[in-house]
């Protein structure tokens, strides 16, 4: 481990003695690997369309978390809900959501810790993504411009429960995603950062192409629930419902030129249908 990531981690907490212990090495092609990072249960899902549909319905949604292994690199993507959750009684906060599994103690799994990571990138800055983001400021954090301007607006500093655990974000070595194009992450078209604005205004997608599963799309909130996707319903919390619907007519055609599997992230089915931990999807 780099002298620089050591210092981090010591400083972090995350290494509290002995030698460091080295990284796995780099697998020979990509691998996809979805971690359990909570769950969010609502008693009434009415935010989750703007037409009504889900008024009075109770919902549970699957949090994950996905690291991709690349023969240049690690990245996270998505972070999940703060781990720190998994301290409370129960596992569980005072809003209906809970987790079960630390990010960290899963990345332990495979040899890695937070420093290990080479690449961060969230579908977008809501708490449910970012949860554990500060555990990567020695990342190097990839995010759409008008993403980072929204993060770090005056609103979302004021809300310190759900600002501070990716605030470390702000000092991170970044690359900004400028205008509307694709952002290959490793150089070699195999894990391709797409935007699809409208849920917030630097809302992104992940393209992974996988030697044996083919493509695969990590689809951030696109869609919160697995109907949506047909009836193309907006939640009413989104920034911009237009733009939402726009992005959902390129993402899917996106979907429909690559032939990659859909993977609605907040969705448990699809979430189950991935390879369990620690086994990854090649």
């Amino acid at each position: 481990m780099p002298l620089r990531r050591l210092v981090a981690a010591v400083l972090a907490g995350l290494i509290l003695a002995g030698p460091a212990v080295a990284k796995p090495p780099a697998p020979k092609s990509v691998e996809l690997y979805a971690m359990d990072c909570g769950r969010i249960h609502e008693t009434d899902a009415d935010a989750y369309a703007d037409d009504g549909a889900y008024k009075g319905q109770a919902r549970d949604l699957v949090v994950p978390c996905f690291l991709i292994r690349h023969p240049k690199g690690d990245l996270i993507w998505d972070t999940g809900l703060s781990q720190a959750i998994a301290d409370l009684p129960g596992h569980r906060n005072a809003y209906g959501m809970s987790v079960t599994h630390r990010l960290t103690d899963q990345l332990k799994v495979l040899g890695l810790t937070p420093v290990d990571i080479d690449y961060l990138s969230v579908s977008h800055s809501h708490f449910d993504h970012s949860g554990n983001g500060g555990l990567f400021a020695t990342s190097t954090w990839i995010v759409d411009a008008d993403e980072r301007a929204y993060a770090f607006r005056p609103a979302a500093r004021a809300d310190q429960d759900e600002f501070a655990p990716y605030a470390a974000l702000e000092g991170a070595k970044t690359i900004l995603i400028q205008g509307d194009g694709d952002y290959g992450v490793f150089g070699d078209g195999s894990v391709v950062i797409v935007q699809a604005p409208g849920h917030t205004p630097g809302h992104t997608v992940l393209l992974v192409r996988l030697k044996q599963a083919g493509p695969v799309l990590l689809t951030g909130d696109m869609w919160h629930m697995a109907e949506s996707r047909a009836t193309r319903r907006v939640p009413r919390f989104n920034t911009d419902r237009a733009q939402t619907l726009r992005s959902m007519d390129k993402v899917e055609a996106l979907a429909k030129a690559t032939g990659a599997r859909v993977v609605m992230e907040h969705v448990q089915a699809d979430f189950d249908a991935l390879p369990r931990f620690p086994e990854p999807l090649r």
